[in-house]
């Protein structure tokens, strides 16, 4: 997916920066690339963003071909600031009402301003910051505002509130790509800081984002969909379509761990996570995660981590 992430006279880029590194990251949980984010801008070369800041657009937006395009907010602490950004990017709202309707455009705080005034929104949910409600309404009574909303998102665009609102596009994007339970991963390992997390030391090799080797974080995403009782190295190596004896042997290689305990300690992992942040009961657990017997998760979560599963919840949850 080409993402667009827009450059325009006084935005304000950070919020582009962390909304490419979330989908790099994104991608690398993923072990492929499904986020292709880039900066464009009315014509490439440099563009004068908010506080002086310079930043280079690699392509002219008519000249990307992107599937999706995120507008950032622009600086602004007036309804005089809104509409004088308007009237000076005149031209980028006419680029935004002319762009295929296949593209998807997603803008977050003050720079649903320029998306409305495309008319890209008209007869759409929409929501914007909160301060700009009654100038919306005012000014753009073609889309449907719910300015009670966080995110209003569909298959068309998204709009958020406030200077983050690339967080709530971003994840609803990954989420639907690659799932929640990726997405909590992403910020567990990236956006919160890394020292609070409390885990047990034999899950430390497991994190995704640490683990480079590509077989490896293919591995991990076959091995959290199948059920504990499926997930034998047989099932697997058909699954990643190789041999049993081949993976056996890249999995010692890379991990000086046997395929088959590796594979255990990603299921037991899970069970550590939902200890951790849900209230669940370790039987509720047990049978979601698909192991053959209750009692045996128990036995091999022990045998790993030296806890019983309510001795691990009660050192280890958040």
């Amino acid at each position: 997916m080409r993402i667009g992430l827009l450059l325009y006279p006084n935005c304000l880029p950070a919020g582009l920066f962390a909304a490419m590194d979330l989908l790099h990251a994104a991608n690398l949980r993923a072990g492929k690339a499904l986020f292709e984010p880039f900066f464009v801008a009315a014509r490439a070369g440099k563009v004068e963003c908010a506080h002086g800041q310079q930043l280079r657009a690699a392509i002219a937006l008519d000249e990307a071909g992107v599937d999706a395009l995120m507008v950032p907010g622009f600086w602004g602490q007036s309804l005089g600031q809104a509409t004088r950004t308007l009237d000076a990017n005149a031209g980028l709202v006419t680029m935004l009402a002319a762009l295929p309707r296949r593209v998807q455009l997603w803008a977050y705080c003050t720079g649903v301003c320029l998306a409305a005034g495309s008319g890209r929104l008209d007869r759409q949910a929409a929501t914007i910051t909160w301060w700009l409600a009654e100038f919306a309404a005012t000014n753009f009574g073609k889309v449907r505002w719910q300015f009670e909303r966080t995110l209003a998102f569909n298959e068309r665009n998204a709009t958020a509130s406030g200077v983050n609102g690339y967080l709530p596009i971003v994840q609803a994007l990954i989420e639907d790509r690659l799932g929640k339970e990726a997405y909590r991963e992403l910020t567990r390992l990236m956006v919160l800081p890394r020292p609070e997390e409390k885990t047990h030391l034999a899950f430390h090799l497991l994190d995704l984002i640490e683990q480079q080797d590509t077989l490896l974080r293919k591995l991990h995403l076959v091995v959290e969909q199948l059920d504990a009782g499926d997930a034998t190295l047989a099932r697997v190596a058909h699954l990643l379509h190789t041999t049993e004896r081949t993976l056996a042997r890249k999995v010692l290689a890379a991990s000086s761990m046997p395929a088959a305990a590796y594979i255990r300690r990603i299921k037991l992992k899970q069970v550590s996570e939902r200890l951790i942040y849900t209230r669940a009961s370790a039987t509720a657990i047990s049978l979601e995660l698909g192991f053959s017997s209750d009692s045996g998760m128990r036995r091999m979560f022990k045998d790993l981590t030296g806890f019983t599963p309510a001795q691990y919840r009660t050192n280890f949850s958040r």
